[in-house]
């Protein structure tokens, strides 16, 4: 996977681009002008969108916005390959005023919640059999799946993935290093990480780069690990709940217990012992 920006490889000339990638996920921050829907088939991991982590497994259904930087990171402790289908689009790909036709206005709110991106939230079974179908279709009727999709997902239950948009495109420069940051932060996250050195991995002093980090993402680079440590814990908590609080705490980049209590708290406003309880 190429560095930021990224071009989605289009073979033909086709309006609607279906993609399949499987093994082990890129782990490369990138953003590109095509909205992508994806449905993970099989395989989980981590996935960052804008400035939100999120955990991706099987049958997640993500909408992601056309220029919204993001990246899929497999799940280093999980022997499965990752599988996923996805299908790429822009708003001008069936004509510049294609999706501006009187027929398509039940679709305003699909096109307004990509911005941020969203994950669907119920029913993911059916879109999942639908993205299925999609390796044995010719190019038309992959077109008309699309649509079938598009109406599904337009009325189903979902919830945001980003909650800030960097307003604008990234420069190739620009994305390197944040591209950089990203890669060392979510390869890392389990161990100490010192502001001096991510500074010197994006080649600039601890001031520009808080500032910097801060521009794109709305938060500072300390709120962004703590994410990540936290969405880390979740999963440990709850796929291997014979693991004490306190070893998931270690494993998460936790040296004091307490501190990761508090920030657990902070973050998803229970406890580690009351996330595992009630899920």
């Amino acid at each position: 996977m190429k560095v930021l920006p990224f071009k989605i490889p289009k073979p033909k000339n086709l309006g609607v681009i279906y993609q399949e990638d499987r093994g082990v996920f890129y782990d490369k921050l990138h953003q590109h002008e095509e909205i992508q829907i994806s449905c993970i088939v099989k395989g989980k991991g981590t996935l960052v969108v804008g400035d939100t982590i999120h955990n991706y497994a099987v049958n997640d259904v993500f909408i992601i916005g056309g220029s919204l930087p993001h990246l899929f990171k497999s799940d280093a402790h999980n022997s499965e390959d990752s599988f996923m289908i996805s299908l790429f689009f822009t708003e001008q790909s069936f004509g510049k005023d294609f999706f501006k036709l009187d027929d398509f206005l039940l679709l305003k709110n699909f096109f307004e919640k990509t911005r941020n991106g969203f994950k669907i939230t119920e029913n993911k079974d059916v879109i999942l059999q639908h993205f299925l179908t999609l390796e044995h279709h010719n190019d038309l009727e992959r077109f008309i799946t699309f649509f079938t999709l598009l109406k599904e997902l337009n009325h189903l239950k979902s919830e945001s993935l980003s909650t800030f948009i960097y307003p604008k495109k990234y420069t190739e420069n620009q994305g390197k290093r944040m591209q950089t940051v990203m890669n060392y932060t979510i390869n890392n996250f389990h161990s100490e990480i010192d502001l001096q050195t991510v500074a010197e991995k994006a080649n600039m002093t601890k001031n520009a780069f808080c500032n910097y980090f801060k521009q794109h993402t709305n938060k500072t680079y300390f709120t962004f690990l703590n994410e990540l440590r936290v969405e880390n814990a979740c999963n440990l908590l709850l796929e291997n709940r014979s693991l004490s609080i306190n070893e998931i705490a270690y494993r998460s980049g936790y040296s004091s217990l307490s501190n990761f209590n508090r920030k657990f708290l902070a973050i998803k406003k229970v406890t580690p012992s009351q996330y595992r309880k009630v899920n």
